[in-house]
């Protein structure tokens, strides 16, 4: 007799979804979808569970939301889920897909490290995530040496003044995920990285996974007076303005890497001198504008860096039951290699001239 399945995805925004079913010989059987969700006509989710019924049960999320689809009366109208919803409750039923709470998560603190040796962590920690070596993690970024980190596939010549940088004594880095450059100066900006397997993200798209990823640091900034939104597809921002930005890599061991640097209290001045991208947005904004756009966490918050620090680690494990870490001697060790061989040479830094 097959056992009996379950599933369950909350909708970013909108309504549960679950999914009770089995497996006979590979095949899906006796699928039940519900939910707090809204569905008209009531035929419709008859013709979900048909859709669903037979199925493979190796099918990626994205066949089976098609399948959904494809079945689905020509005047349905789903309201708080979708297609997509429903085939993330079925691969989390088949544990292809997990949620949160499946995973044990560490959190390390912010300690301060040269800005080479952070960026080299996030491809170390991401790597033994994957290869089952660590919990999944969230790490708080902190340094002291003033710093620009470019994005992978950013050019330096395009993105950063060598003249900025001679001047105030610029570290540029490059790290492995995309999206922009970060101009870090002590103290100036909160970032964090997580490391996850891909697994809780499987059948998001990737503008979803964004702010499925991010939904514990939006209730974190909402308790401290912040109303935080996604802004397509990596920026997160206020009403007024921007507040910071995320970038993800995605590795071949099923792991990948989760980044956000928000704003603190940028010298806007500064960052228009180091950043070349800084200069073009705002050429016809003058300086008052850049330092509207950088529109710091300290601001909005009236909270010392630290004390947002730790509310953010304290949402974290209230919502997921982590628990401290620390970084190891052997994780520290090969970040350094790392900072040798790839992230502190010259060839690394300008693959993209």
């Amino acid at each position: 007799m097959a056992s009996e399945l379950h599933g369950e995805y909350k909708v970013h925004g909108g309504k549960l979804v679950v999914v009770d079913c089995s497996v006979t010989d590979g095949r899906l059987g006796g699928v039940r979808v519900s939910g707090d969700f809204f569905l008209e006509p009531d035929e419709a989710l008859d013709a979900i569970n048909a859709a669903l019924n037979g199925l493979s049960s190796d099918l990626p999320a994205a066949d089976i939301a098609d399948a959904v689809t494809a079945a689905l009366p020509s005047d349905a109208v789903l309201f708080g889920f979708s297609a997509q919803a429903v085939s993330i409750a079925v691969r989390r039923a088949l544990t292809r897909a997990s949620s949160w709470v499946d995973h044990e998560w560490d959190i390390i603190a912010p300690t301060v490290l040269p800005t080479a040796i952070n960026v080299a962590l996030d491809e170390v920690l991401t790597e033994e995530v994957g290869a089952g070596l660590r919990n999944p993690t969230l790490r708080f970024w902190d340094w002291e040496e003033p710093s620009v980190v470019i994005g992978s596939f950013q050019s330096v010549r395009n993105e950063v003044d060598p003249a900025g940088v001679d001047k105030y004594g610029i570290n540029v880095v490059r790290r492995i995920t995309g999206g922009g450059a970060m101009f870090m100066e002590a103290g100036n900006c909160i970032t964090y990285s997580l490391y996850l397997p891909q697994t809780l993200v499987d059948g998001l798209t990737f503008e979803d996974s964004y702010k499925y990823l991010d939904t514990w640091v939006m209730a974190a900034l909402e308790s401290m007076g912040i109303e935080a939104f996604y802004v397509p597809l990596n920026d997160i921002a206020t009403s007024q303005g921007k507040i910071g930005g995320a970038a993800q890599k995605r590795l071949g061991n099923g792991a990948m890497l989760h980044h956000v640097t928000m704003s603190y209290d940028i010298d806007a001045d500064k960052m228009v001198q180091v950043l070349r991208i800084g200069k073009e947005k705002l050429s016809d904004k003058g300086t008052r504008s850049a330092k509207k756009r950088v529109d710091p966490l300290r601001r909005q918050s009236g909270m010392t860096r630290q004390e947002i620090l730790t509310r953010m680690s304290e949402t974290f494990a209230d919502r997921y039951g982590a628990t401290q870490a620390h970084l190891t001697d052997e994780e520290l060790s090969e970040a350094a290699r790392r900072v040798e061989s790839k992230f502190g040479t010259q060839e690394w830094l300008h693959r993209v001239p």
